[in-house]
């Protein structure tokens, strides 16, 4: 089935094929759109490439004279190319010698990320080809809202029973056999309480659990402890609905979905270790259409953390800390391994040190000061930098507050890969040439690192650096080095890819073994635990956040499409809205512990009673990411975006 949309923005099916979005119509009139940068701007005004250029060379060496070399930072995004990731991790330790770099996927798959290497060993977002979704006979989809956030995904769950866990009832909820609405924040609970039934009703596949897994033996004793009506007194699932949909995936070929919803919270590598522990219980990963996988988020969500722009990260899904992948790396590089700085902080750790540890940062493909928790405090701490740098297209939120903006070219403008949620490797060829006075990101980071004198060779060729990027992933879990652009010209490959005459890893583990140090997936015993914020008499609601049809991430681009309608909004239930003198379409202030927002009311009984939700694509005053929690998952260090407590109220007129 292909998903097409109407000019209203419904989507249907249609027969056979792929298909794109409304915003993928759309994104060619961004590429001559009359707000496009053109030129550098340097304080707000146009400035030569070489002055520009020249004075951010130059504040690079002020600032690391008198702070240290760690007072340079950068902040990457999810949507650059891989060859683009590559080398911005290369330039950041070698021409900047800077620790600090980190990127706008940590807010996306971090957890999940976290929970397949513990799990599995391997951290790849579908394991197996999304084609095999369509044999599948259920699927559970987990925080995750397809038909609105990709909706030509859904063309991959026409044939299969859906599960949907959402605390609201979505366009996809709309779709599925049984859609569990829990409070936000407690799907791990739900999870175990999933187990509990399966034990419970002899749903296990006792074979699988003992010839591939290890650590049951401790989740069977943690999940004794979820009996159903312990569970539906935690997450709002009624006793014969978590019943329900046990049965549904009991011996079937079932895959489980996790998406933001289940990930975005301080325990989201834990919640979707709970989702994975049922997986193998069940028996399902390696199994033909069954199994475990992850929805990413961005264009290049899976490829974006895989070459090096994490802070704890090496190409090749290398970890930086590991003496023999800084060996393998610098030797790639030219470079000697004790040059290479050592693991630097995450995303809203980097965000929180502007302006005293970090003097000066550079952003290339992401508006933090609307995506990031607590916004309005990320703002300030932007302004309290030495200097911003950002490499943009247009004059986003971020672009505005810095010192030196420089143009840079469009997905049509510049040739590179991408890596999809199947770990698939895909050619984007360039369809144009940039506007004049517009340049790549490989060409500035090549210009930078000559000012600078800096270590290393840096290329504005893609195909030369993805050449490289395949040496230096050679061997690593995300091995790139049998790919190059000529077998890409041909088809895609899904990695790991060792050798030139490989055929890709289309589908993992089905041998049933797994690339963990004695082939086994490891089950690993996690309980829930209640939000950072919990409801109170004072913030008696939870407020979550999500995507709309319409609009993407920040929305610097799609907010710019006058086509791509959608504004700001609070989603309330009708009840909820009576007890505060709200009605439909009533302008309200949202307010937590942190900061506030205002957004016109829309009533719906397809949101649980003590939850609001809001879109996260909005600026200023409208920004939800003002009021949610910036409390970390202690190890994915991904933030609490999905849930907080708020108080809700007409808005002052």
């Amino acid at each position: 089935m292909r998903l097409e949309e109407d000019a209203d923005g419904t989507v249907t099916a249609a027969p056979r094929g792929g298909g794109m979005c409304k915003k993928g119509w759309t994104s060619p009139e961004l590429l001559d759109h009359p707000e496009r940068i053109t030129r550098p701007l340097l304080r707000g005004e146009p400035v030569s490439w070489e002055t520009a250029l020249d004075h951010v060379a130059d504040r690079v060496r002020r600032v690391q004279a008198e702070h240290g070399e760690d007072a340079v930072g950068v902040f990457g995004g999810g949507g650059l190319t891989n060859e683009k990731v590559y080398q911005l991790g290369k330039w950041t330790r070698l021409a900047l010698g800077t620790k600090h770099i980190d990127y706008n996927g940590r807010f996306c798959m971090s957890s999940a990320s976290a929970a397949l290497n513990r799990s599995f060993g391997i951290d790849r977002g579908l394991p197996f080809p999304a084609e095999d979704l369509k044999d599948a006979e259920v699927v559970v989809l987990v925080g995750a809202n397809p038909a609105e956030t990709m909706p030509p995904f859904m063309r991959f769950l026409t044939g299969a029973e859906l599960v949907v866990v959402d605390p609201r009832r979505t366009a996809t909820a709309e779709t599925a056999q049984l859609h569990l609405q829990p409070v936000p924040g407690t799907d791990l609970a739900l999870a175990n309480g999933l187990l509990h039934i399966a034990i419970e009703q002899g749903y296990l596949d006792h074979d699988y659990i003992g010839a591939h897994t290890t650590g049951f033996d401790e989740v069977r004793q943690t999940a004794a402890g979820y009996w159903p009506a312990f569970v539906e007194r935690i997450t709002g699932v009624s006793v014969p609905d978590l019943y329900a949909a046990a049965r549904l995936m009991a011996g079937k070929r079932t895959v489980l979905l996790t998406a933001r919803g289940s990930e975005q919270h301080a325990k989201g590598v834990d919640t979707v270790t709970a989702w994975i522990n049922l997986a193998l219980a069940l028996g399902l990963p390696g199994r033909p259409s069954s199994g475990y996988g992850c929805l990413t988020g961005q264009g290049n969500g899976q490829g974006g953390r895989e070459h090096g722009q994490k802070a704890d990260q090496l190409p090749g899904y290398r970890m930086i800390t590991d003496p023999a992948a800084r060996e393998h790396v610098a030797a790639v590089w030219g470079v000697d391994p004790g040059t290479l700085p050592g693991a630097g902080v995450s995303a809203v750790e980097l965000l929180r040190k502007c302006g005293d540890e970090v003097k000066m940062l550079f952003v290339l493909g992401s508006n933090p000061v609307v995506s990031a928790p607590r916004a309005a405090r990320v703002a300030d701490r932007l302004k309290d930098l030495d200097s911003l740098v950002s490499f943009d297209f247009v004059m986003s939120e971020t672009a505005r507050l810095a010192e030196v903006v420089l143009p840079v070219t469009q997905w049509a403008e510049e040739d590179g890969t991408m890596t999809n949620l199947e770990g698939r490797v895909i050619r984007r060829r360039t369809l144009r040439p940039a506007p004049d006075g517009v340049r790549s990101d490989l060409w500035i980071m090549k210009e930078l690192a000559a000012r600078l004198d800096a270590p290393g060779t840096y290329s504005t060729d893609p195909e030369a650096i993805f050449a490289e990027l395949g040496r230096a992933s050679a061997g690593g879990k995300a091995d790139y080095s049998g790919l190059s652009y000529a077998r890409l010209e041909e088809r895609s490959f899904q990695w790991p890819v060792p050798a030139a005459d490989h055929e890709g890893t289309p589908r993992m583990f089905t041998d049933l073994t797994f690339p963990t140090p004695d082939g086994r997936a490891r089950f690993i015993a996690v309980d829930h635990r209640h939000p950072a914020e919990r409801r109170d008499s004072v913030y008696p609601l939870y407020l979550t956040t999500g995507r709309i049809l319409t609009q993407y991430q920040s929305g610097a681009q799609t907010r710019r499409i006058g086509s791509l309608d959608g504004g700001q909004f609070l989603q309330i239930h009708p009840d909820t809205a009576v007890r505060h003198g709200i009605g439909d379409g009533d302008l309200v202030r949202v307010t937590s512990r942190r900061g506030s927002y205002t957004a016109p009311a829309l009533l719906s009984a397809d949101i649980r009673p003590d939850t609001v939700f809001s879109p996260f694509h909005f600026p200023g005053a409208e920004n939800a990411n003002a009021a949610v929690s910036d409390v970390l998952d202690p190890v994915s260090r991904m933030p609490e975006f999905k849930v907080c407590a708020v108080k809700i109220a007409p808005a002052p007129r």
